[in-house]
């Protein structure tokens, strides 16, 4: 008998900041940054894996890639064989328009998370946090 996985899929999301990427990058990047609006609490081994809170549940990632001022990208440590071959990421990207100047964050979630709508909000609700913090 086989156990059917919950399929992971991409959600994306654009949202308009007012604040330039050399204030918003490190909100994004480094985990005192991220504690700020992401999550209840992240930390960072020396070993580079970043611990993030929830709820008082850790899930920890490591950084995967990053470029300075425009996008990193947070790959979670495999749970299960499934999760190795295929693991659950999510990125934010910074953008700006050139025409009006204005930044974008966009955001990637890649996870077994099954409600769209329910994951829309946990995001418009995580950005309005960031734009608390950053007052943008």
């Amino acid at each position: 008998m086989e156990t059917k996985m919950a399929k992971k899929q991409l959600f994306t999301a654009d949202y308009e900041l007012h604040a330039s990427v050399k204030m918003l990058y490190p909100y994004i990047q480094t985990a005192s940054g991220l504690a700020e609006w992401f999550a209840d609490d992240v930390r960072i081994s020396p070993e580079k894996v970043f611990t993030f809170v929830w709820d008082q549940e850790e899930h920890k990632a490591i950084l995967a890639s990053h470029r300075t001022n425009h996008f990193v990208r947070f790959e979670y440590l495999p749970e299960s064989a499934e999760d190795k071959k295929d693991p659950s990421y999510f990125e934010l990207t910074l953008d700006v328009n050139e025409l009006t100047q204005m930044t974008f964050l966009k955001v990637f979630d890649y996870s077994d998370f099954d409600d769209m709508k329910e994951l829309q909000d946990l995001w418009d609700g995580l950005i309005e946090r960031l734009k608390t913090v950053v007052g943008g």
